[in-house]
């Protein structure tokens, strides 16, 4: 069921309707789901909109996506309830529909290169570098290079 509002009468013809249903998926690891169990290579888990049956799962995946499906499994997950860490409530999360999705025997299914880990060991080298010429600049600053030797004199006396 869609929640976006069309106007039943438009001027001119022919009259143009459009559905567009609020489904959304997505992809997650099993061990988000099933802890520590191994899954097939065939196998793929989603949370998917709880709306969402086993049949327009299939075809979401099968006419958006072009991944050929053989059997899709659905399980209703309950939200924790829980007591509330500053206040005497309870709080409830979310319910999720999760879709155990399997592929036809043949299929494969890769988990897709995602480019962060690239750009996350970039922003390390930089840091790491930046760390570097912090210290540097510290030290001549400093001049921590011709400490004196005074024993039972602070550092802070030699400025």
């Amino acid at each position: 069921m869609s929640s976006r509002w069309y106007p039943i009468y438009q001027r001119g013809n022919p009259q143009l309707r459009v559905f567009l249903p609020n489904f959304w998926m997505k992809l997650v690891k099993p061990s988000a789901v099933l802890g520590k169990a191994t899954v097939p290579d065939n196998k793929v888990q989603f949370i998917v909109s709880s709306e969402m049956t086993k049949i327009d799962i299939k075809n979401y995946l099968e006419k958006i996506y072009n991944v050929p499906v053989a059997n899709v499994k659905t399980v209703n997950k309950l939200g924790k309830t829980r007591q509330n860490a500053y206040a005497a409530y309870l709080v409830k999360d979310d319910d999720q529909k999760i879709a155990f999705v399997t592929l036809p025997p043949g299929h494969k299914f890769e988990w897709p290169e995602l480019k962060i880990t690239q750009s996350e060991d970039k922003q390390k080298e930089d840091a790491e570098a930046d760390v570097e010429n912090s210290k540097a600049q510290f030290s001549k600053d400093v001049q921590g290079d011709n400490v004196k030797y005074r024993p039972g004199v602070p550092t802070f006396f030699g400025l």
